[in-house]
């Protein structure tokens, strides 16, 4: 698949000036490469992470939760697992978490890159809301039950001891 994500991004790469990447080990040095081959004029502005299984997987999705990446492209081969699945599946469910677009082939990529949204500067993502969410546990009385689950179990605990 990284041979068919350079091939891409070199086919796009007028569409692509002026954004920021950030890819995994092999993958940027790669694009890193092929891009400043292709056109030596500009300066890219790529942040090369760890390799995925090494970590570069999760680095990425830090950036997703920090609001950094707003578009994920990720090819992956949906007839080979990969040894790290188990983060490009959590990077899939980060994407929908926070909204941002997100394709694993060239053909969705394409759609992505060819919208008039991608270069509206004009347009903006909905974030959602999870105050729900986050505060679900809130004016609920966790943390008092809690507390006298405690001192339920210690007294029962002390009792027993002094008998």
């Amino acid at each position: 698949m990284k041979k068919d994500m350079i091939e891409w991004v070199l086919w796009n790469s007028e569409r692509l000036i002026g954004h920021k990447f950030y890819c995994t080990g092999t993958t940027g040095t790669l694009i890193k490469k092929a891009l400043e081959e292709k056109h030596p004029e500009i300066k890219w502005d790529i942040t090369i992470l760890k390799s995925g299984p090494l970590g570069g997987d999760q680095q990425i999705g830090s950036r997703i939760v920090e609001g950094e990446i707003d578009y994920l492209f990720f090819f992956t081969d949906p007839m080979t697992l990969q040894p790290h699945d188990t983060d490009v599946k959590a990077l899939t469910r980060l994407a929908g978490v926070e909204n941002i677009v997100f394709c694993c082939n060239r053909s969705t990529a394409d759609h992505i890159i060819t919208s008039p949204l991608f270069t509206d500067p004009t347009y903006e993502r909905i974030h959602p809301d999870y105050t729900n969410y986050t505060q679900r546990f809130e004016n609920k009385g966790i943390i008092s039950e809690a507390v006298e689950q405690v001192k339920k179990r210690r007294n029962k605990s002390e009792n027993n001891i002094s008998k």
